[in-house]
């Protein structure tokens, strides 16, 4: 996660040292963009993936008072395409589908060895969002965005008969999220280049429980869900 902040802190630093997109008087590039009603283009970038548990309350003395759950976060990546949609001056409706990667490491803390699992998952996202922008200054213009979106998670092992006695850790194929984020647009010759981050929340829970009800991986776990921050670089 630190390297991920890093990464986002150096970004920012670059476009305000490039103040010739912010301040003075420039002739404008692509300057009949934003005139179109239908807009297509690219996105490349980054994520970082989490899990968000809510563990179920037993006594001091119940078979799971002691377990707690630690998640490592990697650095995954994301490309996908983006079709726009022009509502009005300062708001856009966006479909965004594309592929995500990422890898987590889940570890039951305070239990015997072996607890540790690694996650890949390949996941087909497709958010529809809406994108509310500022009025276009010089060649730059801030905004953002917000909707839902749904995923298909590759990897989920979701008809798989083995559970976490066989070290296999199982999730939902479907899951449906919320999206916030902010960007700026920065509008160069030939086309526009869209830098954002964007929160992603899991509102389903996201965990298959293991076949014994009392399985120190999924028997005190009320709901799992994901949590995930996209870092993008949009080409339109």
């Amino acid at each position: 996660m630190k390297k991920f902040i890093a990464m986002t802190g150096l970004l920012l630093c670059f476009f305000q040292g490039n103040a010739q997109f912010f301040s003075g008087e420039r002739i404008l590039n692509n300057e009949n963009f934003d005139k179109q009603r239908w807009s297509w283009g690219y996105f490349l970038g980054f994520n970082t993936y989490d899990f968000d548990f809510d563990l179920k309350e037993y006594s001091p003395n119940g078979p799971f008072q002691d377990k707690q759950y630690n998640v490592e976060t990697t650095i995954g990546f994301n490309v996908g395409l983006i079709g726009n949609l022009k509502l009005n001056n300062n708001l856009d409706l966006r479909l965004e589908p594309g592929v995500s990667f990422n890898r987590r490491n889940f570890q039951l803390l305070k239990a015997d060895q072996g607890t540790i699992r690694e996650i890949n998952s390949t996941y087909v996202h497709i958010p529809l969002l809406l994108k509310f922008s500022a009025n276009r200054l010089n060649n730059f213009k801030p905004f953002v965005v917000g909707g839902v979106s749904t995923s298909l998670n590759l990897s989920s092992n979701e008809n798989n008969p083995d559970d976490n006695s066989a070290n296999q850790f199982r999730m939902t194929t479907n899951t449906y999220y919320y999206e916030v984020g902010f960007g700026i647009d920065l509008y160069f010759y030939y086309f526009k280049f869209s830098p954002s981050i964007r929160g992603v929340f899991a509102i389903n829970d996201e965990l298959i429980r293991d076949n014994d009800p009392n399985s120190i991986y999924t028997g005190n776990v009320e709901k799992m869900s994901s949590r995930g921050i996209f870092l993008n670089f949009t080409f339109q």
